[in-house]
């Protein structure tokens, strides 16, 4: 029931931090990974790293808020592996770390634009397949910003609460489809974009992104097929 070999998982802000963990994790089980990022050179080099260990991955170059790129990569996942079993909504912007009255307009739409409207167009994308198949797990990445607002978070605080609402929108709209729907805050973990955040804490002492990848493994099999419309902190998170 856990088991996830052969199923197709799309990570998206699949070349760093968690992302680049989750490809790697979910391939060494068997999965194969339609991966997306904006840099082509870190997807060329992933995806080598991953075809020589044996595994199987399709990588596409996109900006997940533009929507003919969302589009067209879930129409050439699908005509690669016909199929889509999982959808990781994991790429994501910082933004800056100041009070609103200091926010710059330009970097708060961008941060809007990355993390709500590319969580939104990659979904869209994939919908119709799950639903016509009446299967499927969508995992939305959050934080704990998502849940609680804090001063000088911005419109990451916002675009995670947002991500959330959507979340718990979709989860409703898809239990007659069979489509799951969950939330997963990964907390505090060594990534660049954990030290833009906090430029003095010592990461040594933080969990590691490879620590939390098989709570999304297990949100991907079949083991978790009547959970759906949940919030998951991933480091307190016992899989059954």
């Amino acid at each position: 029931m856990n088991d996830i070999t052969n199923k197709v998982v799309v990570i998206t802000g699949a070349t760093k931090g968690l992302g680049a963990a989750l490809a790697r994790g979910f391939t060494k089980k068997g999965a194969k990974v339609a991966l997306c990022a904006r840099s082509k050179d870190a997807l060329v080099s992933l995806e080598k790293e991953i075809t020589d260990a044996g595994g199987a991955v399709f990588s596409m170059p996109i900006d997940v808020k533009i929507p003919d790129h969302a589009e067209n990569f879930a129409f050439e996942t699908l005509n690669r592996f016909e199929r889509v079993d999982a959808v990781i909504n994991n790429a994501s912007i910082l933004g800056q770390r100041v009070p609103v009255s200091d926010y710059q307009y330009s970097t708060w739409k961008d941060v809007i634009d990355v993390n709500i409207n590319g969580t939104f167009l990659v979904t869209k994308a994939f919908l119709p397949d799950m639903m016509k198949r009446r299967s499927g797990s969508i995992i939305n990445l959050s934080s704990g910003v998502g849940a609680v607002g804090k001063p000088r978070w911005g419109a990451y605080c916002v675009s995670k609460f947002g991500v959330e609402g959507f979340s718990y929108m979709l989860a409703e709209e898809m239990r007659d489809y069979n489509v799951r729907v969950n939330i997963v805050n990964p907390g505090a973990l060594a990534t660049e974009m954990r030290r833009a955040a906090y430029p003095d804490e010592d990461q040594s002492k933080l969990k590691k992104p490879e620590d939390i990848v098989n709570v999304f493994h297990y949100l991907v099999s079949d083991k978790s097929k009547e959970i759906t419309g949940e919030r998951i902190n991933a480091q307190d998170f016992r899989i059954p």
